[in-house]
């Protein structure tokens, strides 16, 4: 139960996280950017500084749908940032160049992420009925060895819920470090950049605990069906 209440507890952190993210997006996407540059043009000039020519930036459709393939290497960026010239904009798409130079340069935690990510898909999908099952609801929970496959599934995405924690702070610290190298986000222009770029880690952050609470409870239920 206590377990329960954590995963709940946490649950609504991760809420009230992702909804002070999207409150800071929306407010820092009304901040023209000094220097002028559009979300497009600040990766444009972030790929060139750092020798990077075979990544392609395309528009993606949504809104903080912005993300870096490493399988075909593109950067997209939302409809609210590619053309976008705002501060968040200029975050955003900074920080997205951040993970092309991680993948440029074998940054040891994105290679080891990558890595994981077909065994993460595969615990993902199976986690719902694996949950419902371990909890006996289908009438099989306390089965030692259905506890253990659940304990290896949540342990599999904690895990990938850890090791993105350094890939994200070190692409936003790229990100930070490169926009004020470059004059591109000056004074109160950077200090909202990084005032955005914290609130984005910070749900990278609330997942990770989440996902660990969720883990320690099954492992628990686990080791107390086997000693029986």
């Amino acid at each position: 139960m206590v377990y329960m209440v954590m995963a709940a507890v946490l649950s609504g952190i991760g809420m009230l996280v992702s909804n002070r993210l999207k409150s800071k997006f929306d407010h820092y996407s009304r901040v023209p950017l000094q220097s002028g540059l559009s979300g497009k043009e600040v990766a444009e000039q972030m790929l060139q500084h750092y020798g990077i020519h075979d990544v392609k930036i395309v528009p993606a459709k949504g809104m903080l749908t912005d993300h870096y393939n490493p399988q075909t290497k593109t950067i997209a960026l939302s409809e609210p940032v590619y053309n976008a010239r705002s501060v968040a904009a200029a975050a955003v798409a900074a920080h997205e160049c951040g993970h092309a130079v991680q993948h440029d340069t074998s940054y040891a935690w994105l290679q080891m992420r990558s890595a994981i990510v077909p065994v993460v898909n595969i615990a993902s999908k199976a986690q719902q009925f694996l949950m419902m099952a371990a909890l006996g609801m289908f009438g099989m929970g306390g089965n030692p060895t259905l506890l253990l496959i659940t304990v290896i599934a949540f342990g599999v995405t904690a895990l990938f819920s850890f090791i993105t924690l350094p890939v994200e702070f070190d692409a936003s610290n790229r990100a930070m470090a490169w926009l004020d190298e470059a004059d591109v986000a000056r004074g109160t222009d950077y200090d909202g950049a990084k005032d955005a770029l914290w609130w984005a880690a910070m749900t990278y952050v609330s997942a990770a605990l989440g996902a660990l609470v969720y883990f320690v409870f099954f492992a628990l239920k686990y080791a107390a069906a086997a000693n029986r």
